[in-house]
């Protein structure tokens, strides 16, 4: 089942007819008192989440989704008529798994779906705990906590997921392509800068540990041992 919180009525109708007619079980929701109700009862397999809303706005809900446990792995794609860069990167570092600008088309929209649902399907949590460790950085993939000399480093789910995609591929070359396609789920390489904003947080929030991770020319990153960009 899909949750669509959405307050207007005719997006909220667009967006469930489409998926329906993909196949899709989706249930309309206009405000978050509704969509909270909603999943009391039962968890949604993906919530599409406007952010303007009537009472709570979509990065409240968003938010409370992920501070709890029983809600923290639902895919969450956010839609909105808001399109600046700063708009999409606070969307995302909140947690959302996508980001959708007003307005759109429905073939994207469906796209998009198909690319969340997927995604979140090959994400099977690990059968026992995991670490990935380089130098002083050590994350643990079951707890989701990262600790760099024994420290714990507070992370957006972004930095975590690119740091984590680091620690898979010490010394290896990430180039930007990759990156973009293995973090955020885009082939659009206009929305690279993005890619040097969360680098930039993750070295700071890292410390010195942080310098491990290089740029090489402008092809991308790696992590390696610490020493000049490349």
């Amino acid at each position: 089942m899909i949750y669509i919180v959405e307050d207007d009525a005719s997006i909220r109708e667009l967006e469930q007819y489409a998926l329906q007619t993909s196949g899709y079980e989706a249930r309309g929701c206009e405000d978050s008192a509704s969509f909270w109700a909603a999943v009391r009862l039962a968890a949604p397999e993906l919530v599409i989440l406007d952010v303007m809303l009537p009472d709570e706005d979509g990065y409240q809900i968003l938010a409370q989704l992920r501070s709890d446990p029983a809600t923290r792995a639902i895919p969450v794609i956010m839609v909105t008529a808001k399109t600046s860069e700063i708009d999409v990167v606070k969307g995302l570092d909140h947690g959302a798994d996508d980001y959708l600008c007003k307005p759109f088309g429905i073939m994207e929209f469906i796209s998009r779906v198909k690319a969340v649902l997927r995604r979140a399907a090959a994400a099977a949590p690990a059968a026992a705990p995991q670490t990935l460790s380089f130098g002083s950085i050590v994350l643990d993939d079951v707890a989701r906590t990262v600790r760099v000399g024994g420290t714990p480093v507070e992370l957006t789910f972004k930095e975590y997921a690119l740091l984590h995609l680091f620690l898979e591929h010490p010394e290896e070359v990430l180039a930007r392509e990759r990156i973009m396609k293995e973090v955020w789920d885009t082939d659009d390489l206009l929305e690279s800068r993005t890619i040097d904003m969360h680098v930039r947080t993750l070295r700071q929030k890292l410390g010195p540990a942080g310098e491990s991770i290089r740029t090489v020319r402008k092809v991308g990153y790696k992590l390696s041992t610490v020493g000049a960009d490349e």
